[in-house]
This record gives C-alpha cells, structure tokens and sequence, in this order.
C-alpha cells in the first residue's frame, strides 16, 4: 500500500515537472523575461540571474527571431509570387478586354456585301430594301391592273368592232346581193325590151 502511494505520489511530481517543462516551451518571451525576474533573486539594486535561465532565454529569443524572419522570408516569397500572379492576371485581363471589346464590336455588326456595318445601318438598310421592293411590287400591281383594265377594253372594243364589221359586211352583202338583184333585173329588163 505504501509502494502505491509512492507510485502515485512519484507519477504526480513527474506529471507538474513534465507540466512546468512544457509550460516554460510555450511562454511567450514577455512571460519568459517576467518568470526570469520573478525568479532572479537579488542583489542590493540588481537582479542576479542563473546562467543557465539567461542562456534558455537567449535560445528561446534567437529561435523566435529565426521563425519570425524564416517567416518573414516565407511571406516575402509569397508576396513575390502573388504580385506575379498579380501581373499575370492582369496581363490576361487585358487580353480578355480586349477581347471583349472586339466581340462586342463583332457582335454589333453585320458583314454586308463584304463591309462592317453597325446593325442599326444594316436594319435600316435592310427596311428600305423591303420597303421599296413593296413599293416596286405594288407599282408593278398597278401596272397590270391598269393593262388589264386596257386589254380588257381594248378586246371590249375589238369585239364590238367585229360585230359592226360582221353586221357592216352582212349589210354590204345585202346591198351587193341587191345591187346584184337590180342589175340583173335591169339586164333582164334591157334584155327583155
């Protein structure tokens, strides 16, 4: 019973002085120099401190300072190769600007008979073709409703032309057939006399 409560008191000593030993790894160097002070005992106006707490304290700092520069160095590099990709992105982006600026301008015109034209013009253009060429057709329609109304009088009037004609030669045959009739009535006459 004796041997566990060694064994319980020897695992509690050894867990506070792992403690403490980890406890003085992760002080920050102002709680460092506070512990050091603390510590220190003195001597008239003077703090007398051990070697062995100063060279501790001397590694912890340089080891700091090593991590803050390698740090330092780290960032510095990562600066440098975010201000290249920087450059490069903008690089790019003033391509794709350009780019942009070229589709847009491609995209608001229209290639018509082998020239750039802003698509405003080319419906304007295009409207008026169609807008004359209804004009054209509705001219032409007139046109033919106008010849038509023309033939047809024309072939009114040829009609009626050939029926006087028909009723003029029906008549003149009558008249000669007549004519005919008294000569032969004369010549019969002049014969019979």
């Amino acid at each position: 019973m004796k041997s566990l409560y060694l064994l319980i008191l020897l695992l509690l000593i050894s867990t506070v002085a792992v403690s403490q030993e980890t406890k003085k790894d992760t002080l920050t160097i102002e709680e460092q120099f506070d512990r050091i002070y603390r510590i220190s005992s003195s001597y008239q106006e003077y703090k007398v401190i051990r070697k062995t707490t100063y060279q501790d304290l001397k590694t912890n700092v340089l080891d700091s300072i090593k991590i803050i520069d390698k740090e330092l160095q780290l960032k510095n590099i990562h600066n440098n190769v975010l201000n290249d990709s920087l450059q490069e992105v903008k690089k790019v982006l003033e391509i794709l600007e350009t780019d942009m600026k070229f589709l847009i301008t491609e995209k608001n015109s229209i290639s018509f008979l082998g020239i750039q034209l802003n698509k405003s013009t080319y419906t304007i253009i295009v409207w008026s073709i169609i807008l004359l060429l209804i004009i054209a057709l509705l001219y032409f329609i007139y046109q033919y409703k106008n010849s038509y109304s023309v033939t047809s009088e024309a072939k009114s009037n040829l009609s009626e032309a050939e029926e006087e004609l028909a009723i003029y030669k029906k008549k003149s045959l009558e008249r000669e057939q007549k004519l005919r009739r008294q000569l032969q009535d004369e010549i019969n006459k002049q014969r019979n006399s």
